[in-house]
């Protein structure tokens, strides 16, 4: 007639009380978090599950009789020769954290324990025996046992955190629901003259009360007259149904809209001047002033727009002042317009003056669309006009079909029109250091670029021919065109792949580096804290100053890791823009076609940026591989050949180099690219050798090839002569 509390603390210990009267209390053994507790009034002991995951069971009398916790704390050989500690009596390892523990008595069923884990659910037999487990695909929440109408049987309700709820009988799964929540507590309850409700509550306090089943449906529906069957009706109809849908789904919301019926337009203005004032934050440039220019995004919606979203994105290492913008719902016919600016951040010149526009958005069916435009930035963002340069390491020399323009013309924003003499000759001052100059002959129709860097000679190239095609296109002139009959720059290009294949090694030498030198902190500290731990003080042995020597190693070997990273960086924007500019300079030495140049790219660009998972070396080496073995391929011997399907970072660049130099050899050769499987073995079959025969005296006597001086004996080395243009 008297009621017993047990309580568990924190720290491991039952505390007994009879009514209002604190009885005694224990430690458990091996304690460290408490887990849940439950007691079994037919073996009269309590049940819990401990931090060793694993279900332990302490009598009550066991408990009783054991030494009291709040008279005295005994000594680990007291614990070992004392008959009073509180001693477990039976233990099973389940391998997992539990979340509850039940015990359940029913007059049809043996009484069992029912432990509930965090993948699996336990039904134990009163010593601690395994009846039946259960696994789980799901993470459970909560559950409760409850007595089942079949005999020898247990009905268990597990609710789980993807609001389900789902009924076993043992372990068979005789029924799963759905819950507008996730249940934290489940408990079947008899309410007035409704047998079996389920009661959830959640954890922000939610009370529910559910019950199984549906309500009986009293409509029959009535018996239908059989009646002959008319094919052609139903074929008919068929047809119909089936136009209806095709015209339903043709267009409806998925397939873009050509550009006067889209959703949203986004167009990004360029500001022609630079900023009065700069707005460049965090740069490290070591230039004098560091100029910004002024974009203004404008987004236009003609249709509801939900949660639009404009990301700007600038190639490294240019930089936005703000790259994110979120915006309210737009309506029909409304606008939004945006302005940041633009200015370079890294201590390098950039390999692209482009950047891009996208905004994410939904429309009012739920379907996600994206939007984006393009613009490009001025050349005087990351260069200034200075005093030409005459004396150069590299030149490279554009011609064209049309007599050479004044720079006054195409360069007005660099020219001073008051000095004649820069309308054939002009000089560029990158924000860098260093400096490029452009020369325009007097006599022939061709343009010199001419730099101490290979790299720099990329954008003002590229700005060149950009600016003649619009000055030629104004004047409705279309058979304007771009050639070069120079020698393509190998043996440089290969000088910067090596620069940034070698920074790529020291990365991972400084890596195994960091890794040893971590293993070796970790192991003094754990000697250290081995000796801090001991009772009886030992000399430390200069492990103190070991320690700190290896800290500091570390820290110097992290600082050195991080600077050689911002060098693999700059080695690879570098490397692009050679890369570019190698790219532009095949494509008018062959005249390459739009779809070929696309297909180049792809193959000397594949990577926006470089990660020691998969670097630019291995990425271009597979992809021209592919070309020399496909639609670049001699023989059919080369088809045959066979690509290694993993990437992984060579020793050396020797195989690189000796593929790009075979690569330029079979385009001068007459080799055309394509990814089509077809037209390179139709190819292969018309033009033996899968390139266009030409007598190779005739070829040396009409045209100088730019690669062919380039030649690959058997040793694996490169030897390279320069033509003059």
């Amino acid at each position: 007639g008297r009621d017993l509390i047990c309580i568990q603390s924190m720290d491991g210990m039952l505390m007994l009380f009879e009514q209002e009267s604190y009885a005694f209390g224990r430690f458990l053994p091996g304690f460290l978090l408490p887990g849940p507790l439950t007691y079994s009034s037919r073996t009269d002991s309590f049940i819990t599950v401990s931090s060793c995951r694993q279900v332990e069971s302490y009598k009550y009398q066991v408990l009783a009789f054991a030494t009291d916790a709040d008279e005295r704390q005994e000594t680990e050989q007291q614990k070992l020769s004392s008959g009073k500690r509180v001693a477990v009596d039976w233990v099973l390892n389940i391998g997992e954290q539990a979340l509850d523990i039940r015990v359940v008595s029913f007059n049809q069923a043996v009484s069992s324990v029912f432990v509930l884990g965090e993948r699996n659910f336990f039904c134990l037999k009163d010593n601690g025996q395994i009846r039946f487990m259960k696994k789980l695909d799901y993470s459970p929440s909560c559950f409760i046992p409850y007595c089942s109408v079949k005999e020898g049987t247990i009905n268990t309700l597990v609710g789980n955190h993807s609001k389900m709820l789902n009924v076993y009988q043992d372990i068979t799964l005789k029924w799963a629901t759905q819950l507008p929540h996730i249940p934290v507590s489940v408990k079947v309850a008899n309410l007035q003259d409704l047998k079996g409700v389920i009661v959830t509550l959640t954890d922000d306090g939610h009370l529910q009360c559910s019950y199984l089943g549906t309500d009986p449906s009293l409509f029959q529906a009535p018996r239908v007259d059989s009646r002959e069957i008319n094919y052609e009706e139903f074929e008919a109809e068929m047809k119909e149904l089936q136009k209806i849908i095709k015209e339903a789904t043709k267009t409806q919301d998925i397939l873009p809209k050509s550009e006067k019926h889209r959703d949203i337009i986004v167009t990004a203005e360029v500001s022609p001047d630079l900023d009065a004032e700069s707005q460049a934050i965090d740069s490290e440039v070591k230039a004098e002033a560091v100029p910004s220019v002024t974009v203004k995004i404008t987004i236009q919606s003609r249709v509801t727009a939900q949660k639009p979203s404009l990301a700007v994105c600038v190639q490294a290492p240019l930089a936005v002042t703000c790259d994110q913008f979120v915006f309210d719902d737009l309506e029909p016919d409304s606008s939004e317009t945006v302005v940041l600016s633009v200015f370079l951040k890294g201590n390098c010149s950039p390999s692209e003056l482009e950047g891009n526009c996208m905004v994410s958005y939904n429309i009012s069916t739920g379907i996600p669309k994206v939007a984006q435009c393009n613009f490009r930035l001025p050349l005087r963002l990351v260069c200034s006009p200075a005093q030409p340069s005459k004396a150069a390491n590299h030149k490279i020399t554009i011609d064209t079909n049309k007599p050479p323009i004044s720079f006054l013309t195409i360069f007005p924003d660099f020219v001073d029109p008051s000095e004649d003499d820069q309308a054939n000759v002009l000089g560029f001052q990158f924000l860098t250091g260093s400096k490029t100059t452009l020369l325009a002959s007097k006599t022939s129709q061709r343009y010199r670029i001419q730099s101490d860097q290979l790299e720099d000679l990329w954008l003002i190239t590229k700005e060149l021919t950009l600016r003649l095609e619009e000055h030629f296109k104004r004047q409705n002139c279309k058979d304007f065109a771009c050639t070069f009959s120079g020698s393509i720059p190998l043996q440089e290009y290969f000088e910067l792949i090596d620069r940034h294949f070698e920074l790529r090694l020291n990365a991972e030498k400084f890596q195994e580096l960091l890794s040893e030198r971590a293993v070796q902190f970790r192991a003094i500290e754990r000697r250290l804290l081995t000796r801090f731990k001991d009772k009886t003080p030992a000399p430390l042995q200069h492990l103190d100053t070991l320690l700190e020597g290896t800290f500091r190693e570390v820290i110097a070997l992290a600082d050195a890791a991080e600077e050689n990273q911002a060098n693999v960086f700059q080695a690879f924007t570098k490397l692009k823009s050679a890369t570019h500019l190698m790219i532009m300079l095949i494509s008018l030495w062959q005249k390459l076609s739009t779809d070929q140049v696309a297909v180049l790219e792809a193959t000397f660009l594949p990577l926006a940026e470089d990660t020691p998972e998969l670097g630019w070396e291995e990425t271009v080496d597979a992809a021209i591989s592919y070309l020399l073995r496909t639609c670049l391929s001699k023989s059919s011997k080369e088809q045959a050949l066979t690509l290694s399907s993993q990437l992984c970072m060579p020793k050396d660049t020797s195989r690189l180099k000796k593929n790009i130099t075979l690569f330029c050899d079979r385009l001068a050769k007459g080799g055309r690219l394509s990814l089509s499987t077809d037209s390179a073995t139709q190819q292969a079959t018309v033009m033996p050798g899968g390139c266009t025969t030409i007598p190779e005296s005739d070829l040396e006597e009409r045209t100088v090839i730019p690669g062919s001086t380039a030649t690959v004996p058997s040793h694996g080395q490169i030897a390279k002569q320069k033509s003059k243009p």
